[in-house]
């Protein structure tokens, strides 16, 4: 039995799955790391300040325009496309086989590949809504706006409801996410290592009978694991769904952008 199909027999057998989407799960979906050393120099020359200055409560509130228009610019455009890795996890929690997606990127790739069990620990760039009155607006509306997207009602500018630079996650989402891991009879990690800034805090209450990590890149930690592949997720997974390797043809592809941070 190779590996693939191993973890498929695992996954199988599971009473309960959860998987924790990292960062190079995002990157295989065409997203390069804000603190990537090319777009820090790239951003840093256009605005004269870093990425994580720009993306911040600070700026949000102070220089608005300027952050409005590098959140257009580096989040907002071109629009991702979920790799194939993310249509796999939405077919495993479609067959019943996965419970659970914990994912720290605000693109809700795992959504708009179809899962529905999210938790989006930093928010996602579809939810957005006037600080004053409460009234939400599409990430479309965001995105077209020529300056400062105000609010229609309020003149207030529009607030994207994710996670800033210098911000923390949100007490209710950190305890629903530890007791997902918690219940979790198999973890899985892809795209990311046990102690990245996804993981971190959350897998020390895994409990559960196999952790398996599918990541090319290498870790030290990741001896940790019961199983690991290394291997991209957007290659790997889909060997593991599909026998083949490939979502078949009459797969509907779904865009399921998620307004609660919860479902997909």
């Amino acid at each position: 039995m190779n590996e693939y199909a191993l973890i498929r027999d695992i996954l199988e057998k599971s009473s309960y799955t959860v998987a924790m989407c990292g960062t190079d799960m995002m990157k295989e979906s065409g997203m390069p790391s804000l603190r990537a050393p090319e777009i820090a120099y790239q951003v840093e020359k256009e605005y004269g300040y870093s990425p994580e200055e720009i993306f911040s409560s600070v700026f949000y509130t102070n220089r608005t325009e300027v952050f409005f228009d590098y959140y257009r610019k580096y989040m907002l455009m071109p629009p991702l496309k979920p790799s194939e890795g993310f249509y796999a996890l939405a077919e495993l929690e479609k067959r019943g086989k996965l419970q659970c997606t914990i994912a720290n990127n605000v693109h809700n790739l795992p959504g708009r590949a179809g899962c529905r069990k999210i938790l989006n620990l930093h928010g996602t760039i579809y939810d957005n809504e006037c600080p004053r009155c409460g009234k939400a607006y599409s990430m479309e509306y965001v995105r077209d706006s020529r300056k400062v997207p105000l609010c229609g009602q309020c003149m207030a500018a529009i607030r994207p409801k994710v996670l800033l630079f210098g911000e923390q996650v949100d007490n209710q989402m950190m305890t629903n996410a530890v007791s997902e891991v918690a219940k979790a009879e198999v973890l899985l990690l892809l795209g990311t290592s046990i102690n990245s800034g996804l993981c971190d805090g959350y897998v020390q209450y895994f409990q559960g009978s196999t952790m398996i990590i599918i990541n090319a890149a290498e870790h030290f930690m990741d001896e940790k694991a019961d199983i690991v592949i290394r291997e991209e997720v957007k290659t790997a997974l889909p060997k593991i769904v599909w026998q083949d390797g490939k979502r078949p043809e009459n797969t509907e592809d779904r865009d399921m952008t998620g307004k609660d941070g919860t479902e997909g």
